[in-house]
């Protein structure tokens, strides 16, 4: 069954500065043959054509790019690449178990990759794009393109056609990976570019975890879009973890779209920490009978930091389940924005649909948007929604300092107590505490 098509619904256009000029050309499109080369070729059309997105079209409508000026970026040179600093070890610390199954690193120069000869020896391959293109044409047809289209926005396009650093990962029919694989986009520079493209494919009975990591430097002044394309095969199991910790001087722009088959589950996390803007489109496809998706996002923004996440829960059969939790803390003048759709076509009855999305104001200046929305096509169904925005409750503010914690200390432990409901769902030590230090030095 085909993904659910996102509705582009545009209203009266206003006059505004925003800036349509981009510094990329055809050129900069990597080599590729044959089906990978026309696919690029086809991605690039799709980007020459759409409009730049604008607070015109609903989807951006809380979110203006008229400050961005795409001109101001290119892709890095040799010498610029090499010059760039290295990968914190930090990052490189394995966040799931003690131990990488295999792990990708990207840098503005290469790409190092290393994975466990006892995962190769099953058949599963965890390799960068270029490799993918070369080496294994006839797996990378079955997913890029299949579930985020190029089409489906100006940077989505952008993204397929450029994209450098990216990974396939591809579990064969029954094989579960035990140890988790981990790959690294580590962003660095000033006014540099980088594309990115994620895909998973599990075939049937195949279980795996994976963590995808995107930072850079504070410092680093970047312009990023991505694309992450899965695919859960029948009865197979994926757990993705995705962290976000880019520098609050990057641009940040993703389409993501999951398609989950017959019983197969996906459990899907979302750390959000970092970049100036990002605009995230997240889609969950389940597209046949008994699919169950869980969508977990975690949030802290602070300064001027502006978030806005778009996700579509898509029930395109019977008996499918989808269950969203999306918490976010708001300091200073950041901003946050969450659209929310569960759709339910017809005849996908038996139904269960749940999402939630709570923020919590640190500040006055703070702002949190939650447009919490349902499509339901169908009579036999459970679905609810929720969002609530709320400010630090000075009942437990007093309560803590009455026992001798300091305001600041205090607010912090009413913080993580807020988080505490999405964390529990998160069954990976590192990445909480990845959290929750990231927390700590936000509200230094």
């Amino acid at each position: 069954m085909a993904s659910q098509t996102r509705k582009i619904v545009r209203t009266a256009r206003r006059r505004s500065a925003l800036s349509t000029n981009f510094s990329f050309t055809e050129s900069m499109i990597p080599a590729a043959h044959g089906a990978a080369a026309a696919y690029r070729q086809q991605a690039w059309q799709h980007f020459q054509r759409l409009p730049m997105p604008a607070t015109s079209d609903e989807a951006w409508r809380r979110t203006d790019l008229r400050r961005l000026d795409p001109a101001r970026f290119h892709l890095p040179t040799l010498e610029e690449a090499a010059a760039l600093p290295p990968v914190p070890e930090t990052l490189l610390q394995p966040l799931v178990d003690a131990e990488h199954g295999g792990q990708m690193v990207f840098t503005a120069a290469g790409v190092r990759t290393s994975l466990a000869t006892d995962i190769a020896a099953q058949g599963v391959v965890f390799v960068d794009l270029a490799t993918a293109e070369r080496a294994y044409p006839e797996i990378l047809e079955k997913i890029r393109g299949q579930v985020v289209r190029p089409e489906e926005g100006k940077f989505a396009a952008l993204s397929a056609a450029l994209a450098h650093q990216g990974v396939l990962i591809y579990v064969p029919r029954n094989v579960q990976v035990a140890a988790p694989l981990h790959s690294i986009l580590w962003g660095a520079g000033q006014n540099l570019a980088c594309f990115s493209h994620v895909l998973v494919y599990l075939e049937e009975g195949a279980a795996l975890t994976y963590v995808h990591e995107w930072a850079s430097p504070e410092d680093a002044e970047l312009l990023h879009a991505g694309t992450v394309e899965l695919h859960v095969g029948p009865n197979a199991h994926l757990r993705y973890v995705e962290l976000q910790s880019w520098g609050q001087r990057t641009w940040n722009f993703t389409h993501e779209r999951a398609r989950v088959l017959r019983n197969g589950k996906l459990d899907w996390i979302f750390g959000l920490l970092g970049s100036r803007l990002t605009k995230t489109f997240a889609d969950l496809d389940l597209v046949e009978d008994g699919a169950e998706g869980r969508m977990s996002g975690f949030s802290f923004t602070n300064d001027s930091q502006h978030l806005d996440y778009d996700t579509q829960q898509n029930h395109l059969a019977p008996h499918t389940t989808s269950d969203l939790l999306f918490k976010t803390a708001l300091e200073d003048r950041s901003r946050s924005v969450w659209q929310g759709m569960i759709y339910v076509a017809p005849g996908a009855q038996k139904t269960d649909g749940y999402q939630a999305n709570r923020n919590l104001l640190l500040s006055r200046q703070a702002r949190a948007d939650s447009i919490p929305g349902l499509e339901i096509l169908a009579d036999d169904v459970r679905c609810t929604h929720g969002a609530t925005a709320g400010k630090v409750d000075p009942d437990q503010l007093f309560y803590l300092r009455s026992r001798g914690i300091p305001e600041k200390e205090a607010e912090r432990l009413i913080v993580e107590g807020f988080f505490t409901p999405v964390m529990d769902r998160i069954p990976f030590a590192g990445v909480r505490a990845r959290f929750e230090q990231a927390i700590q030095e936000k509200m230094h």
